[in-house]
């Protein structure tokens, strides 16, 4: 026998925010693999190995803990696609580098989003926010274009606000199988600068 006595694993406490981080881990993994009905504040529990008490003490409801999962997966989206803006150098390369992020991020997380969105207290919840964020895209996008090609005001809200489809479509067919992102990217380059393009001649004519 040992003369010296085992000592006690020491437990590792987790700041705030990484256990908040891991607990929307633990959702959007269950959400991937077995669907949005796996996720309950039980499940999350014995998964990562934590009281059931704990996780409520971040997330008060599984309608707040799925909102904050939504809301983190859009605000990381939103963030990285500002960055691909900054870094643009046209009006082609902006609509090429925040298209290509938004289909990529499709393909990596499309589903999970998708997932979130279908329930309907979720969807209702963050309403207001995604309101809010698509009307400050729209926004930036209407200001580029009337830069670029010199589109009243009416003209250019109008503009984007119907090119947009065209990339939400992008992002189905690229969801579904039937587009690589770099042919889906390219298309909607081609798509969205012509459409502009196009409106502009009309104008002058």
């Amino acid at each position: 026998m040992s003369g010296f006595a085992s000592t006690p694993r020491k437990r590792i406490r987790l700041t705030p925010e990484v256990r908040r981080e891991q607990i929307l881990d633990e959702a959007a993994h269950l959400i991937l693999a077995e669907g949005l009905h796996a996720v309950s504040m039980e499940r999350l529990a014995r998964e990562i190995g934590i009281s059931k008490g704990l996780v409520y003490n971040y997330f008060p409801t599984r309608d707040a803990l799925l909102t904050a999962l939504l809301s983190r997966e859009q605000s990381e989206l939103r963030d990285r696609g500002m960055a691909s803006a900054l870094q643009a150098e046209s009006f082609a390369d902006l609509i090429r580098q925040t298209t290509r992020l938004y289909l990529e991020q499709t393909l990596d997380r499309g589903a999970l989003i998708a997932a979130l969105l279908s329930d309907p207290s979720v969807a209702l919840l963050m309403e207001a926010d995604n309101r809010a964020d698509r009307d400050r895209t729209v926004r930036y996008f209407v200001r580029a274009a009337r830069r670029e090609y010199g589109l009243p005001l009416p003209v250019a809200i109008t503009g984007i606000e119907m090119v947009s489809a065209v990339t939400d479509r992008a992002g189905r067919l690229v969801g579904d199988g039937q587009l690589d992102v770099e042919s889906a990217t390219e298309m909607c380059v081609a798509l969205i600068t012509g459409g502009l393009a196009a409106l502009r001649r009309n104008l002058g004519s």
